[in-house]
């Protein structure tokens, strides 16, 4: 049993993956798609890592604005989350993934990764770090 966590953007998916102990999170892939609203593909994709990795849940970042309000993009997240519900039948957790770009752009930094190469890896870091504060969030329950 595996945990899938997603970081969805208007062009990109952020995939990651729980170890079968759902202790950590590592990042799997970006998946990116020329328009907004092309997401067959991404979903296709996101069913084929399911099936391969053995997921049974998955838990999407959602992006409220910082005064708890729900946004456009807050919305288009509510929207893509039914759209995996139906597509896989799998439980889509929303959860909370404020500041986590901010987050994952400071340990690129830290780590010295050149500013170029950091938008490469940026929704792969913030889906492990959606991933990773659920899965401590929820440790041993």
């Amino acid at each position: 049993m595996r945990i899938m966590g997603l970081d969805y953007g208007s062009k990109t998916v952020g995939v990651a993956v729980s170890d079968p102990l759902l202790i950590t999170a590592q990042g799997v892939e970006i998946i990116r798609r020329d328009s907004e609203n092309k997401i067959r593909k991404t979903l296709a994709r996101i069913e084929a890592l399911i099936e391969e990795k053995e997921v049974t849940k998955i838990v999407l970042g959602y992006p409220l604005n910082m005064n708890d309000t729900v946004g456009e993009r807050a919305r288009k997240t509510e929207e893509f989350k039914e759209s995996l519900e139906r597509r896989t039948g799998l439980e889509v957790v929303l959860w909370d993934e404020r500041l986590t770009t901010v987050e994952a752009e400071n340990a690129m930094i830290e780590s010295g990764i050149r500013r170029e190469d950091r938008k490469k890896y940026v929704d792969e870091i913030a889906a492990m770090l959606i991933l990773q504060s659920y899965l401590d969030a929820t440790a041993g329950k």
